[in-house]
């Protein structure tokens, strides 16, 4: 799978950008079809805005955003919200029930 991880008014560090990966880098494991996760942080005066988009084989496009003070409980949270859509959608795709 491939991570890209960019910032907006934000450098992005090699510890952000290796946290970052590392926790994207959990999504296949909730749905196997993930192919590319962005993830955009942007600081907007005190506060970390970030949002990963998630593409995947056959479907949209998920989006998760999170906002708050801590840059990295923000991506924490964000994963969190992602994998939580991953794992609908899998589920959704695997209870669906074919007319015979």
């Amino acid at each position: 799978m491939e991570i890209k991880v960019t910032g907006r008014h934000l450098e992005i560090t090699e510890a952000i950008r290796e946290y970052a990966e590392n926790k994207a880098g959990k999504l296949p494991r909730y749905f196997d079809r993930t192919k590319v996760a962005e993830i955009i942080a942007e600081r907007i005066h005190d506060q970390f805005e970030v949002e990963m988009i998630a593409h995947v084989d056959r479907a949209d496009p998920f989006v998760a955003h999170a906002k708050g003070h801590d840059l990295y409980a923000c991506i924490d949270e964000l994963v969190s919200k992602m994998e939580r859509q991953l794992t609908d959608h899998k589920d959704k795709l695997r209870n669906r029930k074919h007319p015979e």
